[in-house]
């Protein structure tokens, strides 16, 4: 609880001035932790790309259904999720709680926001853990040695990287991360990871018009390129795909969105 706990250094420092995306992103998901200039931002880039709030909603079934999956068939009971966003529903810790109420979820954000909703976080069944840490994406290490604290490394671990590797700006930087973390994990962990894409011009152009608000930008990279990640590891089916065609509920019939992922075994 010490890595999580607001303080007012931590307050001081949101700026709501300028738009920003995990507080975006909770508006176009029906959230209310968003303030005047998110919801302008968000209205912007909507009437650009109406898909997005689609692929917002996507997303988070999108996690539903992975955990789903990797906490019941697989039985993983260790979740590292990094760049967590704000609290809307159904959150990491809840959908594997409901699963195996013994889970231990770790969180990782470094916003200021983030870490002053971590109380809302910071909520578990008895036999669980879910503990949030302050730390920054670009050091994974330091992430991995915070998050020892509270997971095993000797088990199999979920590595979830859900939206955020578009905010490191070089390629080869991303991907390095994303190597580094896979690297910490014991055979048998899980890799789980969506991005949006540049499969769609709108998009692009709605993009470019949030990043040049003076917003942290966020890169929109190919499909082919996110398969950069997932080298190594055994890709399961239908590997990375939109994310409303990856394994959607019986009975339904999704439509695509630019939104991709997948989740991958560590041999």
């Amino acid at each position: 609880m010490a890595d999580g706990r607001p303080n007012q250094d931590a307050l001081s420092k949101i700026d709501t001035t300028v738009p920003h995306s995990a507080r975006i992103w909770n508006y176009w998901m029906g959230g209310r932790d968003n303030y005047e200039v998110d919801r302008v931002a968000g209205d912007a880039y909507r009437k650009i790309a109406p898909t997005i709030e689609t692929m917002a909603r996507a997303s988070r079934q999108y996690l539903i259904r992975a955990v789903t999956l990797v906490a019941g068939e697989f039985g993983v009971r260790q979740f590292l999720d990094i760049g967590t966003g704000l609290p809307t529903y159904d959150n990491t810790h809840q959908v594997a709680q409901r699963i195996a109420p013994s889970s231990r979820v770790v969180y990782v954000d470094n916003d200021p926001l983030v870490l002053r909703h971590a109380q809302a976080l910071l909520t578990s069944t008895p036999e669980g853990v879910t503990e949030y840490i302050d730390a920054d994406l670009h050091r994974p290490e330091e992430i991995v040695e915070r998050a020892r604290r509270v997971l095993d490394f000797r088990r199999p671990v979920a590595l979830m990287l859900m939206g955020i590797l578009g905010h490191v700006q070089d390629d080869e930087e991303a991907t390095s991360i994303v190597r580094r973390l896979q690297a910490a994990l014991p055979p048998g962990s899980y890799f789980v990871h969506y991005d949006s894409t540049n499969t769609d011009e709108a998009l692009q152009k709605a993009q470019q018009g949030y990043d040049d608000t003076g917003a942290v930008p966020y890169v929109l990279r190919s499909p082919d390129r996110l398969a950069a990640y997932y080298e190594g590891l055994e890709l399961l089916e239908p590997g990375i795909v939109s994310c409303p065609l990856w394994r959607p509920e019986p009975g339904t019939a999704p439509e695509p969105t630019d939104i991709y992922g997948g989740v991958a075994r560590k041999p």
